[in-house]
């Protein structure tokens, strides 16, 4: 484990212990565990299973519990996610309105798969179910940012612009 990851796995249990839970009864830690996987995902951007196994002995609860959580969640992540996540939205609205071709440009144009990181760390790839934002179908999420009414051909253009995003930071 590298020194960077290993500081931000004692900022997750630095953070858990400052909730004060020592000494409360198991119903009471386990009423922390989402909030804290949370937490935990955005000091490190991901949860591997090294850090769930910590937040399941602080919470006292079972590690298959905490796998089961952030594996039925799609927030939760167990990869690291780039840069700028990429959420495309195949909603029923969406995939009509034509984002599974969007996906599979965004695929060909950064050449990686779903879920998958591109080798620079700028960009994943998620499909996501909905957004909420039938009206604009279809959705790409970069980040926090909603991107509606796309085609095909606006991928590239997306893409250079967060590129020269990248560099700006």
């Amino acid at each position: 484990m590298s020194v960077e990851l290993e500081s931000k796995f004692k900022e997750v249990e630095d953070y858990i212990d400052s909730l004060g839970l020592e000494g409360k009864d198991k119903v009471v830690k386990r009423s922390y565990l989402i909030h804290v996987l949370h937490k935990a995902q955005e000091i490190i951007g991901y949860l591997p299973i090294e850090v769930q196994k910590l937040i399941a002995k602080k919470l006292d609860v079972h590690a298959s519990d905490v796998y089961g959580v952030v594996t039925f969640y799609n927030f939760f992540s167990m990869k690291p996610k780039g840069k700028f996540p990429i959420s495309i939205c195949l909603g029923t609205a969406c995939y009509v309105r034509g984002s599974g071709e969007i996906l599979e440009e965004f695929k060909k144009q950064l050449g990686i798969r779903e879920d998958e990181t591109t080798s620079d760390g700028l960009f994943s790839l998620h499909a996501v179910r909905c957004v909420g934002a039938c009206g604009l179908a279809p959705v790409v999420m970069i980040g926090n940012e909603v991107h509606g009414r796309l085609t095909k051909k606006d991928v590239k253009k997306l893409i250079k612009e967060y590129r020269e995003k990248a560099k700006e930071e």
